[in-house]
């Protein structure tokens, strides 16, 4: 995966292999997932740096 987003969704389609030994419960996947969308919203929402340097410091 290539983003934060990217990673999420790989992590949604394929979780299996941590659920044994019962290193993670699916819970714990659910909760993971749902905090780095909303990380990832936050992120989109706002400008990057470097987009703010290049269009609103003038």
């Amino acid at each position: 995966p290539d983003s934060l987003l990217g990673a999420a969704q790989a992590l949604e389609k394929d979780h299996e292999f941590l659920l044994k030994g019962d290193v993670f419960t699916k819970d714990m996947i659910e909760t993971i997932l749902e905090m780095r969308v909303r990380d990832y919203d936050a992120l989109r929402l706002r400008p990057h740096p470097h987009e703010f340097s290049m269009y609103y410091d003038v």
